[in-house]
């Protein structure tokens, strides 16, 4: 069973239908019990890093989600929940990650054209870089849906990326560990993919 993290920060139904256009048996859950039995975990997130990561520790969920990506459980990030997979963040302050993924999160304003919008919202094109775990079935130039004013610089858990002026770490993955800038779940077939390869690991 998949058991999506629900700790407060997102409407989570179009995940939820999403994953189950593939087969998915997945529930949503905030209980510590349900998540740590979970064959796989998915973290999902919308808003700020910051009050993300109280969040997941008022409800004693921060130090589970380590232990469980640590025993080998598949773990997903989704949007603001990969950039929790991260060590550090500077959204509107300083804040310590989960640590499962090298890097850190830096806000886009100031490092790409000032023409451009942020956040950074729309398509974009993939360049796939490690075709492996939820990429398997994904190809060059595929397009997927973005939304997110911060960004994590390319490092050697990218495992695609895509460009809005800069060079932007669209997916991660470490071992067991995954993760999407991207949503998925909004990302029409490409994004059915992932989650169906998701899945299968």
């Amino acid at each position: 069973m998949i058991v999506i993290v629900d700790y407060g920060v997102g409407n989570l139904f179009s995940l939820v239908s999403s994953l189950k256009t593939v087969g998915a048996d997945v529930i949503v859950s905030g209980d510590i019990d349900v998540i740590r039995s979970a064959e796989k975990i998915i973290l999902p997130g919308v808003g700020a890093f910051g009050d993300a990561v109280d969040k997941l520790k008022d409800s004693l969920l921060f130090d589970m989600i380590i232990e469980r990506a640590n025993a080998g459980v598949p773990l997903l990030g989704i949007c603001l929940g990969m950039q929790l997979l991260f060590e550090k963040s500077y959204e509107f302050g300083e804040y310590q990650g989960l640590g499962l993924i090298k890097g850190e999160i830096l806000p886009l304003k100031g490092e790409i054209n000032g023409e451009l919008k942020i956040p950074h919202i729309g398509w974009n094109s993939l360049k796939i870089i490690k075709k492996d775990g939820i990429l398997k079935d994904i190809n060059d130039g595929d397009y997927v849906y973005f939304v997110h004013s911060f960004y994590a610089k390319v490092t050697k858990d990218t495992s695609s990326e895509t460009e809005y002026d800069i060079d932007v770490t669209a997916s991660v993955s470490n071992g067991n560990v995954y993760g999407c800038q991207f949503h998925p779940e909004k990302s029409g077939e490409v994004g059915l993919k992932i989650l169906k390869s998701f899945c299968e690991l």
